[in-house]
């Protein structure tokens, strides 16, 4: 089982970046997978969730601003971020079928 994250980076406030995460060696299209963050000094904590048939949850600090989608056929859950605000900075994970991601850096700052 391997999920490999990409798409972070640096950003401004107030602007945009869409997250992937590939998953290989499971079942995708069967899976509900999530994406957690951490914050420096922080716990790790569970931002959004998308299950086997689509359904979706969300923290209550990304709600409206995040959103969490897959595409089954390309193996892929992606997380777009809008509106990123400072305290978004943190190094998001992809969780799926037990295993996690490596992580991929989000920074906004000015």
């Amino acid at each position: 089982v391997q999920l490999v994250e990409s798409g972070g980076g640096l950003v401004q406030p107030g602007g945009s970046l869409r997250l992937s995460c590939v998953g290989s060696g499971f079942a995708f299209g069967n899976v509900g997978m999530s994406w957690y963050r951490q914050a420096p000094g922080k716990e790790r904590e569970l931002v959004a969730a998308i299950s086997s048939g689509g359904g979706t949850t969300y923290a209550d600090s990304v709600r409206g601003r995040y959103t969490i989608s897959r595409d089954n056929a390309k193996n892929t859950v992606y997380l777009q971020m809008n509106s990123l605000k400072p305290e978004d900075t943190a190094v998001y994970y992809c969780k799926g079928f037990f295993a996690w991601g490596q992580g991929t850096q989000v920074t906004v700052s000015s």
